[in-house]
């Protein structure tokens, strides 16, 4: 949510940066949406300042009926006019909320200018690209050989874009997010949470997805969200919270399963478990002092970054591009991971600076130390990694000659010290 008194001031500014998102300029028409709701809002105050003069003249005059009469009548009158200002008033804040919360936020100058991916920056590169002296398989053909991925199970119990995952291979799908946890909140100061994975209304809008991305959610018969990200409920619980600066920064991560209806990805991604309806994710969520976003920025993806080192992947990091930021972000960086299996990069993870975008949308404040009133937070997101993409990736970049696919050192441990995947009733 944008912050009308900065646009009244800044109009230019503001219809430059939306220009820079390929959006048409929208600073005149919420301003004159607000200009009339304030000058609402100022007869309003000139009429009860009315009223209440009248209603004191009223008791000064119980002796002399006529005037006192007179006074009554104007104190009704003032009441029905106010009664439907007061009507218009609500309309004329309605009207502007609904201007401001259909806009997107507004990208960091140093975000690069473009009209979509094409247009994003590669920043650096980790690691080498596996060399095989096999034919290399993708995860479909590698877990399906396995016997332990499942699509057509899957598709008979939910229909398309799920999958079974078996035996080992779930088994590493759950040590992957347990081995990312462990790291997140023993080595970078990130707290576990459990939330839950429906929420209301003001959550889904707190955070960006509500109104106007309501077709990639699900919802329930009442009136429930399903989250399409831990995002959701870790960034809304400093929702309508002020908090000390002294608390400041708090960070969280969780381990959730995550659903998107994917209505806008029709035909795209129908191999395998790239594009999901159902998908784990590892979620880092960070609330600051808004001096420090840009540095928790480069942070959180650091963090992310350790756990693609750890597995020993190729990945890329990338900045990007106005075309390509979400509703959200006035910075986004995605980290590309290297899949053998389909020759190209592929995002597994994506940590954004929201700025205070979303803390207005939700009342998030902090009290600074050194000056009265409140200020609001700043808040970041991050996949600290996509775990079923992750798993992915494994499979793509350990697969061996035989079928089998060895478990990354790192993982073992979480895996009872099984070095290696095979094929049920291989010797």
């Amino acid at each position: 949510m944008h912050d009308i008194r900065w646009i009244r001031d800044n109009p230019d500014q503001f219809d430059r940066a939306l220009a820079r998102r390929g959006l048409a300029p929208l600073a005149v028409r919420a301003i004159e949406i607000d200009a009339a709701n304030r000058s609402i809002t100022t007869e309003l105050q000139e009429l009860q300042k009315r009223r209440n003069e009248a209603s004191k003249q009223i008791g000064v005059l119980k002796g002399k009926r006529e005037d006192a009469d007179e006074l009554i009548a104007e104190v009704a009158d003032l009441k029905d006019r106010m009664a439907k200002l007061e009507e218009s008033q609500k309309q004329g804040v309605a009207a502007v909320r609904e201007v401001l919360q259909g806009i997107p936020n507004l990208p960091f100058d140093d975000v690069p200018d473009g009209e979509g991916e094409e247009d994003n920056i590669e920043i650096r590169a980790e690691g080498d690209k596996p060399a095989f002296e096999f034919d290399v398989k993708d995860h479909v053909d590698i877990g399906e050989g396995l016997g332990l991925l499942d699509f057509d199970g899957a598709s008979k119990l939910s229909g398309s874009r799920f999958v079974v995952t078996r035996g080992a291979l779930a088994r590493m799908e759950r040590a992957l997010a347990a081995m990312m946890l462990d790291m997140h909140t023993g080595e970078f100061g990130y707290t576990e949470v459990n939330p839950p994975l429906l929420v209301r209304d003001q959550a889904a809008f707190g955070t960006g997805q509500l109104p106007k991305f309501s077709e990639d959610l699900f919802r329930t018969t009442t009136d429930h969200w399903l989250i399409p990200t831990a995002e959701v409920p870790l960034t809304n619980l400093v929702a309508g919270e002020i908090l000390a600066e002294e608390d400041l920064p708090k960070r969280f991560t969780a381990h959730t399963p995550c659903f998107r209806s994917e209505a806008g990805a029709a035909g795209k991604d129908t191999r395998g478990m790239l594009r999901q309806h159902q998908f784990p994710k590892v979620e880092l969520v960070s609330i600051v002092h808004p001096d420090e976003s840009e540095d928790e920025h480069e942070r959180m993806t650091a963090c992310a970054e350790e756990v693609l080192k750890r597995l020993g992947l190729h990945y890329r990091v990338v900045v990007l591009s106005t075309g390509d930021l979400g509703f959200s972000a006035r910075k986004t960086y995605d980290i590309e991971v290297w899949l053998p299996g389909q020759d190209r990069y592929r995002e597994i993870s994506s940590c954004s600076n929201c700025g205070d975008f979303q803390a207005r949308r939700m009342n998030a404040r902090y009290r600074p130390s050194d000056r009265k009133g409140t200020a609001f937070l700043h808040t970041l997101n991050g996949s600290g990694l996509a775990v079923g993409r992750t798993l992915i990736a494994v499979l793509e970049n350990y697969q061996n000659a035989d079928g089998s696919v060895a478990v990354p050192d790192v993982v073992q441990p979480y895996m009872g010290g099984l070095k290696k995947i095979e094929a049920a009733g291989a010797d």
